[in-house]
């Protein structure tokens, strides 16, 4: 016995996987050969990856361009002894590097919840005897007992089955339990085919099983999935990837300058010292050092927002990157779908009636025709909502937070339909109390239950499949109660047509029998019957849902649905939500399944996620490939995922989601967001706040680079022109970090734009600033340039100090920043159109920016720490007009874009050719 892991046991007969496990169902192994193999194979667990050392972890948050230049800046302002500013700046790089940390320690969470998962008890049949012992001690060749109620304890061949159902919802995505059988399988059939199988970590539901390990640990399905979650890159998101870009610009071109500055300056004949200082004047200026706090707050700020809408973000550049998102890949059940199973149609004695209302909740009504119709005058129809009610183990609960089923979801759905009609479980069950039951059999494929009647008669009410039901019929009930002539051609075009609309069919019957008989078996049922009516049902879209997919799909967001289901099902589902796709030639969307997938190159499946819009019955390995092959293409992806099968998907994703109701901690942890509503419209929420995170990260960033800019071209200017500096290294840090705080970090609470959602998403390779960004920065540095410099030598000219005209020098960047804080409220349009007071903690910053500077200018304390100097009243005049005229010239600008073009930066980010920076 090999412990290698093979693909191929569902394609083997019983018999020939005893044979080679060398194993007997009724004695099992020998005690002294489990612990050979044990020894052999080792024990029935998950191999967790090593995880990286906290301390090293914690240094490679300090491992970016922008936080080199900013632990450079913290510690040339140690050397100049400003160990205020010093130590500023290296607490706003050490808060950064303790969320990025916490951040990625969570990383490996997922296969430590998995390998958890995995453990429990089992029942094994050693020498002959059954007796229980840990899941970790499986060996393959164990025989494994299972009841309903165990968790499947390794990968195992079934030998023996009564009635099994098993839960594979985490592991396929299946949305009701899986009807297992005997007898091999096709071997090229995919896992969620495989009803000879039971893998371990999922949940067996009803009836009982013996079965063979074929697979443990490391070796089983599962383990191949940790394997997956262990190996899946984590893609650096697009704005990570867009701001290490601007890092490393911004680091060489900071560099550049200041060697440039001391180049020049030396060989003009200055002082070496005065030189250095200049270059680290340069430096520190051109530095945005509220850039990393203002990322992380604003980020923050967004986690807030989707939280209250139902998304918890568990990793903090995901806000962002949602806001990035070109395609969205969802699961159907419990996501798209309501996750119960509702009537929604009928067919009884040649009519085809329509059920409104979804869910569990008994409203709704009947439909003939687009007209309403009162289920008591069909009698057909009334006996039909009758075998579904009282042909049923299950019961409909009213609770709290609504109505549930208490059993099988299919025949809840039969109660639902009955009670809408008016009808009652405790009202039949009175009037026609069960005597004897035949439960579901899937080798007879229906269900059958004894009633006596009040006139004392037996009459037995079946539901099943069509067709085990409809050959045993001989006619059919009509639309007054009588037997007619039944045309089983009809009836099976009928079911046809409802299974081609992905509708679960089931077909109900009864037969009449002595009045003595008080026992049924099959023998009693093999013939006579009297076909009532069909019922079809499925798991129907949520409202909501189909709203939420064309929104996105009108943002420019290609929704696809990936799911375990029957290709059948999941393409009738997307078309009534409204998914867009290939569509056959007759008009419904095209579904590629899992097969089909594996008989694909990575070309051809490039090229099918861009067609199609449904992939079904897809393994755990298919839905990585999938994302794969989407971010080859250069999209943005989302995945969402609830199960075992879903957590490499949702690990390698741009923004993995998992469903916080039905996931799986494997789920949960692999993901960077979770739904606490399961709800595919919390994705459409979470999209439009990320979009306007990214939108106020933007303004932030269009805001504080002229300030470094002009400051940079101020200290560049004096160099050049051999004249003192306008402006001292303490002085800009003062600048850049009070601004930063009091001025810039309010953008953050910007509240979102009017038509968020009706631009397309950013091109995945367009950079930060689009070119009219780009150049809205040059001219707004230019201008503080101008204004600052200018108004520095007029004063000088005019006779005051050193101290005054950098104290005016000062505040014209404040000013300047100020002014131009009302401008970047949005880059399209004035702030008068957003209203000026829709921001009001903005205006509380700019007032604390006001006091704060006045401090500054008139606190004898801060003259002698800044060296600042009080000011008159014609200062201060030409200060703000220097401001002013910054926010009237960039208004012009703004209004001249909007003129040229409709949205003009709306038309850069679709555009990335026309991009720059």
């Amino acid at each position: 016995m090999s412990p290698a892991r093979r693909d191929n046991w569902h394609a083997l007969t019983e018999s020939e996987a005893e044979q080679l496990l060398d194993s007997q169902a009724d004695q099992g192994l020998s005690a002294d050969e489990s612990v050979r193999r044990l020894n052999q194979v080792g024990p029935n667990t998950l191999t967790q990856k090593q995880d990286q050392n906290p301390f090293l972890l914690f240094l490679q948050q300090f491992n970016q361009p922008l936080v080199y230049i900013l632990l450079g800046a913290s510690l040339i302002t140690a050397l100049l002894q400003e160990w205020v500013d010093s130590g500023v700046i290296f607490g706003v790089v050490l808060v950064n590097a303790v969320i990025g940390f916490l951040q990625e320690s969570k990383a490996m969470k997922a296969i430590r919840a998995l390998s958890q998962a995995m453990v429990s008890e089992a029942t094994v049949i050693r020498d002959g005897l059954k007796q229980r012992i840990s899941s970790t001690e499986l060996v393959p060749g164990d025989i494994v007992v299972m009841q309903s109620g165990d968790k499947v304890p390794a990968d195992i061949r079934l030998l023996r089955s009564r009635e099994l159902q098993i839960d594979e919802s985490a592991l396929t995505g299946e949305s009701v339990p899986v009807e297992k059988q005997l007898g091999a399988v096709a071997e090229d059939c995919v896992l969620a085919d495989r009803r000879n199988m039971a893998y371990g970590s999922t949940l067996v539901t009803y009836g009982t099983a013996t079965g063979v390990v074929v697979a443990t640990g490391d070796h089983s399905e599962i383990g191949r999935i940790n394997e997956l979650i262990a190996t899946a890159e984590i893609l650096a998101t697009p704005l990570t990837r867009r701001i290490s870009q601007f890092s490393h610009l911004l680091l060489r071109v900071i560099l550049a300058l200041a060697a440039f500055t001391f180049l020049v300056g030396i060989l003009r004949g200055e002082s070496w010292i005065d030189m250095f200082m200049a270059a680290v004047a340069l430096a520190v200026g051109a530095i945005p050092e509220g850039l990393p706090a203002a990322l992380t707050i604003t980020l923050a700020i967004g986690v807030g927002k989707m939280a209250k809408r139902h998304a918890i973000i568990r990793k903090l550049p995901a806000v962002e990157t949602l806001g990035s998102t070109t395609i969205i890949c969802s699961d159907k059940t419990g996501t798209l779908t309501q996750n119960q199973m509702t009537v929604q149609e009928i067919h009884a004695a040649g009519l085809k009636l329509s059920v409104s209302g979804v869910g569990y909740a008994p409203e709704g009504s009947f439909r003939l025709d687009d007209e309403d119709y009162l289920p008591q005058s069909h009698p057909a129809l009334l006996e039909c909502l009758k075998a579904g009610l009282l042909c049923n183990d299950s019961q409909l609960v009213e609770a709290d937070e609504g109505w549930r089923i208490e059993g099988d979801p299919t025949e809840g759905a039969l109660i639902t339909s009955a009670y809408k009609a008016g009808l009652t479980s405790d009202g039949l069950q009175q009037a026609l109390p069960r005597i004897d039951t035949i439960p579901f059999e899937s080798q007879h494929q229906y269900m059958a239950t004894l009633h006596q009647q009040t006139d004392g008669k037996r009459r037995v009410y079946l539901k099943g499949s069509a067709e085990s039901l409809i050959s045993r019929c001989i006619n059919a009930l009509g639309e007054t109660g009588e037997t007619t002539e039944l045309d089983k051609t009809g009836c099976h075009r009928d079911v046809e047509t409802m299974a081609a609309n992905g509708m679960r069919v089931l077909a109900f019957a009864f037969i009449e029998l002595a009045e003595s008989q008080d026992r049924i078996n099959h023998g009693d049922l093999a013939e006579g019957l009297t076909f009532i009516g069909l019922q079809g049902m499925i798991d129907p879209p949520r409202p909501e849902a189909v709203e939420a997919v064309g929104a996105c799909q009108s943002a420019g967001i290609s929704v696809k649905m990936i799911t375990g289901d029957h290709a059948v099902t999941a393409a009738a589902i997307a078309q009534e939500i409204g998914l867009e796709g290939k569509r056959l030639e007759s008009g419904r969307l095209a579904a590629v399944t899992g097969h089909e997938l594996a008989e694909m190159s990575d070309e051809q499946v490039e090229h099918v996620v861009g067609h199609v819009a449904v992939f079904a019955r897809v393994a755990p390995e298919q839905k990585l490939r999938l994302v794969e092959a989407m971010q080859r293409r250069g999209d943005v992806v989302a995945m969402t995922g609830d199960g075992v099968n879903d957590a490499p998907a949702l690990r390698r994703a741009d923004i993995g989601v998992a469903m916080g109701i039905t996931g799986t901690e494997v789920s949960k942890e692999a993901a960077d967001m979770v739904l606490t509503n399961d709800n595919f419209a919390s994705i459409r929420a979470a999209v439009e706040e990320g979009r306007g995170v990214y939108d106020n990260l933007i303004k932030f960033i269009t805001w504080t680079l002229p300030t470094n800019l002009g400051e940079g071209l101020v200290i560049l200017t004096a160099i050049f022109a051999g004249l003192s500096l306008p402006i001292l290294p303490v002085q800009i840090l003062w600048i850049n970090m009070s601004t930063a705080v009091f001025l810039g970090l309010m953008l953050a609470f910007e509240p979102k734009e009017p038509g968020i959602m009706q631009r397309p998403p950013r091109h995945p390779q367009s950079n930060i600033l689009s070119s009219s960004l780009i150049m809205r920065i040059l001219l707004v540095g230019f201008l503080l340039l101008v204004g600052a410099y200018g108004l520095f030598e007029w004063e000088l000219a005019q006779g005051e100090s050193e101290l005054v005209a950098r104290t005016v020098t000062v505040n014209v960047f404040v000013f300047g920043e100020l002014f131009y804080l009302f401008n970047c409220r949005s880059l399209r349009y004035s702030v008068f159109k957003l209203g000026f007071f829709s921001n009001p903690l903005l205006l509380v910053g700019v007032s604390g920016m006001i006091l704060l500077q006045l401090f500054y200018t008139y606190s004898p304390m801060m003259n002698a720490a800044f060296g600042s100097a009080p000011i008159g009243a014609a200062e201060w005049l030409n200060i703000l007009s220097v401001s002013f005229g910054i926010y009237a010239l960039i208004g012009l600008e703004k209004w001249w874009l909007r003129r040229k073009y409709a949205t003009p930066d709306i038309e850069a980010e679709a555009n990335p050719e026309k991009q720059s920076c």
